[in-house]
């Protein structure tokens, strides 16, 4: 019996799988840290400008129970600690942008003012915006974090607006209409909730409302000397 004959070998070529000597395509360089870190500060800092800008208008257009919003921090201070809030990446980045943020307002708000035929000389503004600014920046991207990071974070921004509005409803009710100052006690308790719904372990809670009363009054009492030690008038007008 015949056996049947094995099968021709294929002419065609076999295929090549893995090649050791294949080059690996090309990898895009890798881009900096800084560059986007860069990037995002510098979109903090333009809206800043522009808001306030339109800080120095608002103070035009505004309705009556509403002009406190352009002529108070905490007006600065809302869009400020959201805009780092929603963009920074870390607490290096977040100090320089609320500095930058601060101080970017102070600015535009000279500009706009200037426009206006008012003279506003940002320079006193603008320093107290650069040390302020990083501790607000950082207050804002603390409340990404937990623990004692999270009651730090909610005690400086809950505080500073509990703060200016019991000022604006103690200090200065005569002359200015008490809708903002409730708006702004009303934020920052709301702050205050979210925090404390947030933080583990619950005993850290007692904190975070201790911490909010102490900023506050803090914020009060600079509110009501800063006028007389450094301004010896009014805060903005």
């Amino acid at each position: 019996m015949a056996r049947s004959a094995a099968p021709a070998p294929s002419s065609g070529a076999r295929p090549e799988v893995g090649r050791p000597d294949a080059t690996p395509p090309p990898r895009p360089a890798p881009r900096h840290p800084w560059i986007a870190a860069a990037r995002r500060i510098a979109l903090v800092v333009a809206i800043a400008l522009g808001l306030g800008m339109l800080t120095s208008f608002g103070q035009l257009l505004l309705a009556p129970e509403a002009v406190p919003l352009a002529n108070s921090a905490g007006g600065w201070m809302i869009p400020t600690a959201v805009l780092v809030l929603l963009l920074a990446r870390g607490y290096p980045e977040a100090a320089v942008a609320g500095a930058g943020a601060f101080v970017a307002l102070t600015l535009g708000y000279a500009v706009a003012s200037g426009w206006r035929g008012i003279e506003f000389d940002p320079a006193a503004w603008a320093i107290i915006g650069a040390i302020a600014g990083p501790v607000i920046g950082s207050a804002a991207h603390a409340l990404r974090r937990r623990g004692m990071q999270l009651v730090l974070g909610t005690s400086v921004l809950a505080g500073v607006l509990i703060g200016e509005g019991a000022y604006g409803l103690t200090v200065i009710a005569g002359t200015t209409d008490p809708t903002w100052w409730w708006t702004e006690i009303a934020i920052g308790t709301s702050v205050l909730v979210v925090g404390a719904l947030r933080v583990r372990p619950w005993g850290l809670v007692l904190a975070a409302l201790l911490g909010t009363v102490l900023v506050a009054g803090l914020f009060w009492s600079a509110f009501v000397l800063l006028p007389i030690l450094v301004f010896q008038g009014s805060w903005m007008t």
